[in-house]
């Protein structure tokens, strides 16, 4: 029989004196991107079913909380306690407070049954949500048991919570007492005119993205792949990271992952929760970091590793996947061979160059923002920015700004405020500075002129 706890005696009260033997239980983790849509969920099931919710404190950390643990003896008890939650950054302005542990003691018909609510727990570390139902033996509770888990994962499906957004998965809870498990990336709105690229890249963006996302559901019924991988390489500043902000905000169906370099070790679950998100955009950023040559010299055990475990969850993806994901490189001539030795890893491979003289021209009018930039001075400046990346232009605007507001000029542009912005950025600051602001490749003889 159940033991003399608080939680055992309700357990065993709602089960009318059951032995253990009489009790059987199912079980389903799900990503942790949805624990907002199973803790929904689960009110609404319980809703529709007369019953109780119990708070649960386990003092494990370690692994997750399991009914097993609820009804059997042990050195560290899982009993009744307050009903704890999570305040989640879902994105909008205010978060969604979710239940962290809970149990619903419930009835379907004439069969009780047990809903356990806690958090996957591996390696110390919250990955998912747990869900554990437990009915009595015998086809009654199996069917019972078959139904919730049916509703409730239909339930989880629909679920919208990250639809449209842009996240990452972190190792540490915000200090803020907000669940970190999740970040929502907040990105600033980057319409089409803001996306400075040459027409090539425009077009190769456009059918390999927008448009193909549009004609996928056709291309699936012909019965061809519906995932697609692109590469952006170019040099540092040429837009690629901005591009992408205009992407994810063009997708608004689609839940964007954003992979850094530092979270490469994380990379399959973000193939998993790109599965169970779907339609999807993962973004790898700087995948040289693991994916050079192999013959590299720096190429470390762990590089290898990391490196084999993005080429098997690439080839890993269904071929009907609605997953787009686009790796992104400074250094192309780096990457290893494997990533485009087979279609299915990188489809098209698309350049973001250093802007012509056109480029260079509409990205002063873009980041002089509410400065005036008379026509003669805007040809200085196109000449003088000659080899210039995006970001370096977007840095010249805003500092030829700031000394403009420091000699107490007028929205006019003046020479004297683009040379100093110059001065300081090229040449104070030497060939390391001019390297940070993605500068490195301008003509110095152009922007030496006077």
């Amino acid at each position: 029989m159940f033991g003399r706890s608080a939680l055992q005696r309700a357990l065993r009260d709602h089960f009318k004196g059951l032995e253990l033997t009489d009790i059987v239980t199912a079980a389903r983790d799900f990503p942790i991107t949805s624990r907002v849509d199973v803790h929904a969920a689960l009110d609404q099931l319980a809703g529709q079913r007369s019953g109780r919710l119990l708070g649960i404190h386990s003092p494990m950390n370690h692994e997750t909380p399991t009914i097993a643990h609820l009804i059997t003896r042990g050195p560290f008890p899982v009993d009744v306690g307050p009903l704890q939650h999570d305040e989640v950054d879902v994105g909008d302005a205010a978060p969604i407070r979710c239940l962290k542990n809970g149990l619903w003691l419930l009835r379907a018909g004439d069969v009780p049954l047990a809903i356990l609510l806690s958090p996957t727990v591996r390696h110390g570390q919250s990955g998912g949500v747990h869900v554990e139902i437990a009915v009595p033996t015998g086809e009654p509770g199996a069917r019972v048991s078959d139904e919730v888990f049916r509703e409730l994962e239909t339930r989880v499906g629909a679920g919208r919570t990250y639809r449209g957004r842009v996240i990452s998965l972190e190792s540490y809870y915000d200090p803020s007492g907000r669940g970190g498990a999740v970040k929502v990336h907040r990105l600033n709105k980057v319409s089409r005119d803001q996306v400075i690229l040459p027409q090539t890249t425009i077009s190769l963006l456009d059918r390999n993205i927008a448009s193909f996302v549009g004609a996928r559901g056709q291309i699936k019924r012909l019965g061809f792949s519906g995932k697609k991988g692109l590469l952006f390489y170019g040099p540092p500043g040429t837009g690629k990271t901005h591009t992408i902000h205009y992407l994810a905000s063009q997708l608004p169906e689609h839940t964007t992952l954003l992979v850094t370099a530092e979270q490469l070790v994380f990379i399959g679950e973000y193939f998993r929760l790109a599965r169970f998100l779907q339609p999807a955009m993962m973004i790898i950023e700087d995948v040289d970091l693991i994916a050079r040559e192999r013959g590299h010299l720096t190429l470390g055990a762990g590089q290898e590793m990391l490196l084999n475990k993005l080429l098997n969850e690439m080839d890993g993806l269904r071929e009907d996947a609605d997953v787009v994901f686009i790796l992104t490189t400074n250094r192309p001539g780096e990457l290893e061979p494997a990533l485009a030795a087979r279609p299915g890893r990188i489809d098209q491979a698309i350049e973001f160059p250093l802007p012509d003289e056109e480029g260079r021209r509409k990205l002063i009018e873009l980041y002089s923002r509410g400065l005036e930039v008379p026509p003669d001075l805007l040809d200085v400046v196109v000449r003088r920015t000659k080899g210039a990346s995006p970001a370096f232009i977007k840095e010249l605007m805003r500092r030829s700004a700031q000394f403009q507001i420091e000699r107490g000029a007028d929205s006019l542009l003046q020479r004297a405020s683009v040379d100093a912005a110059i001065e300081e950025m090229v040449f104070v600051g030497g060939a390391l500075n001019l390297k940070l602001l993605g500068g490195s490749s301008a003509d110095l003889s152009a922007i030496r002129e006077s």
